[in-house]
């Protein structure tokens, strides 16, 4: 049978990143994509101009007729700019008993734009970190939602992570991108395990939709039944090499996008 992940997620009309990111980087990674969109953006490599969100009832719809059709192994969540959508979302998953989730707490877009309304952040905890098997914040992200400065250092970095897991998560990977050293170091914290996860920095303006990438390739490979630490380590050498790629692609004038198949296309 078919594995088949499920992104929910806002649209990205530039392509780079959200929904249009995680079915890429499902497909890349061999699985089936589905999805349902929680917003409209129009956007492109150089910012977000404007945000249509969809009806919370809406959303409950397109769950409805995805889960009541698909045998789903693996659901992304990402752009969740309201805490009713917030609402429906946790009230459908456990409606339809969804075991393994991937929570990307996208709160500001690479080129700076804000996409989570500050009203919906204490729903996104209370609602949904129970519920996510990993939540994926970057450094600020993750600073953020504790409100604290940004971690500078690997020590900060796992002092933040314990605190995002007595919010309620059950496992952070807590991304390193952002830093200035040489190497982008990620941490994986959960109640029994802590493991980093390190790859070389490329030098590039075209990140858009990284972290959107990254938190889909790991739903990919858990929907393929991969353990979760090792889902970790597979997706981070797929971000990493499709990083690498990016500058092979021409695409837009600001930050372009990754380059989802970069195994796959000739330069």
């Amino acid at each position: 049978m078919s594995a088949i992940a499920v992104t929910i997620a806002g649209s990205d009309s530039g392509g780079g990143a959200g929904v249009q990111a995680d079915l890429k980087a499902f497909s890349a990674r061999g699985v089936y994509g589905a999805s349902v969109i929680t917003a409209l953006t129009a956007q492109n490599t150089k910012g977000v101009t404007a945000i249509h969100d969809v009806p919370p009832a809406f959303v409950a719809d397109q769950m409805d007729a995805v889960f009541s059709d698909l045998k789903v192994d693996a659901v992304k969540i990402g752009m969740l700019s309201q805490p009713e959508i917030i609402d429906v979302i946790a009230t459908k998953l456990a409606e339809y008993d969804v075991k393994r989730v991937i929570l990307d707490p996208v709160m500001v877009a690479t080129s700076g734009d804000v996409l989570l309304q500050t009203s919906a952040v204490s729903v996104l905890k209370q609602k949904l970190f129970p519920m996510a098997a990993l939540i994926t914040p970057n450094m600020q992200e993750a600073a953020f939602l504790l409100d604290q400065p940004v971690a500078g250092s690997r020590e900060d970095m796992h002092s933040q992570a314990l605190l995002l897991l007595d919010m309620g998560a059950n496992g952070v990977l807590l991304k390193g991108g952002h830093g200035s050293d040489d190497t982008c170091d990620d941490l994986f914290l959960s109640r029994d395990v802590e493991r980093w996860y390190t790859a070389p920095r490329h030098e590039t303006q075209n990140t858009h939709g990284t972290g959107c990438t990254l938190s889909s390739a790991i739903a990919a490979e858990l929907a393929k039944g991969l353990a979760l630490q090792d889902a970790i380590g597979e997706a981070k050498e797929y971000i990493s090499q499709a990083i690498k790629a990016a500058d092979t692609l021409d695409v837009g004038e600001g930050h372009g996008p990754v380059h989802h198949f970069h195994e796959f296309w000739s330069e």
